[in-house]
């Protein structure tokens, strides 16, 4: 059978989820330069799909017009304008699997993710954990156009995407004596975010030790902790909802570091080609979500027999009566920072 030479992608969340269908997609088409992708996901992460070549990105409105099965049934048609040969789903969710239906009854190849679910039940249940280092996500991604018949291989490998920075973040880059470190503090569930207490302490050293800190990721509470944090230290800059997806990008590519919970932070600076220090509680690098390209060595992270508790982040951890988040100390993050420098 022959390749297919255009492909309908399906990724509809989450944003660092998204973020490494991009990883995979940079790679996939240098390989193979004549196939054709139509990307579906949600209009807010186009960014994380521009200056890939032949990629197409095709909005997905689920509060609006494509919203319930009629929603689905219009999305479909709209795909089905692009004369596409097969369907990657990326996702495996409710959605994407009755679109896939959709268009298998329509008679087009397709092929689903597998999320090994099995596996990372036993990475996480409370007792008899199995523990060891599962498929990487990006390698489940790519597992899907391999299923396809491409012979897809990942270099898992950065490359510096640098972009101009953006004009309304000058003031941003104006001291070139100091090195710039990106932090993304927060994440969508509490147990996988580092004590502001604890971050406070590891931004005063940096601030004060020749270090530019620039603050991503959040919404209006965040926002204002980001700018608490700002009028507390010296060289500290808050860039939540300040720029556009594409402008943080932008400057996220400058950067001489990242620092990031296990969220959406690691996978754009993995996007970007930036080193991530990444810091692990809850959740676990075994799980399959480290950032492309990123070193094992760069998550910070304290073992211990009941981690992780989940593969979201969404259930506490104890770890002898401390969530497995607060294992990690300033002290760790510091030294790690300082060894690089």
């Amino acid at each position: 059978m022959p390749l297919p030479q255009r492909i309908i992608v399906t990724r509809f969340s989450a944003m660092g989820d998204v973020a490494m269908v991009a990883s995979v997609l940079k790679e996939f088409c240098q390989q193979y330069p004549t196939v054709e992708i139509i990307m579906v996901s949600r209009q807010f992460f186009a960014p994380f799909f521009e200056g890939i070549k032949n990629v197409r990105f095709h909005s997905f409105e689920p509060k609006t017009i494509h919203k319930g099965f009629f929603g689905l049934v219009r999305l479909k048609k709209e795909l089905a304008e692009y004369g596409a040969d097969a369907v990657a789903d990326l996702h495996y969710n409710l959605r994407s699997r009755v679109l896939a239906v959709l268009f298998s009854l329509a008679g087009m190849r397709v092929r689903q993710l597998d999320k090994g679910r099995a596996e990372k039940k036993a990475l996480t249940r409370k007792e008899h954990k199995v523990k060891h280092q599962l498929k990487l996500t990006v390698e489940r991604y790519a597992d899907v156009f391999r299923a396809l018949g491409f012979h897809v291989e990942l270099s898992h490998k950065l490359a510096l995407n640098l972009q101009d920075v953006p004009k309304v973040a000058f003031s941003m880059f104006g001291n070139f004596d100091r090195k710039k470190i990106g932090i993304a503090p927060f994440a969508q569930h509490r147990y996988k975010i580092l004590s502001q207490v604890k971050m406070e302490q590891i931004m005063d050293y940096l601030t004060h030790h020749g270090y530019d800190v620039l603050l991503f990721g959040g919404g209006k509470e965040e926002f204002q902790i980001a700018q608490n944090w700002t009028e507390r230290f010296p060289n500290t800059y808050n860039t939540i909802g300040k720029f556009t997806l594409r402008e943080e990008l932008d400057i996220i590519s400058n950067l001489d570091l990242m620092i990031s919970m296990d969220s959406s932070g690691l996978h754009m600076a993995s996007l970007m080609g930036v080193r991530c220090l990444s810091l692990w509680g809850a959740t676990h690098p075994y799980a399959g979500f480290t950032g492309y390209g990123q070193q094992a060595e760069d998550c910070i992270q304290v073992e211990h027999p009941n981690r992780p508790s989940s593969v979201y982040g969404n259930k506490p951890c104890d770890c002898d009566g401390t969530e497995a988040i607060d294992l990690i100390t300033p002290e760790m993050v510091i030294e790690k920072i300082t060894a690089i420098r």
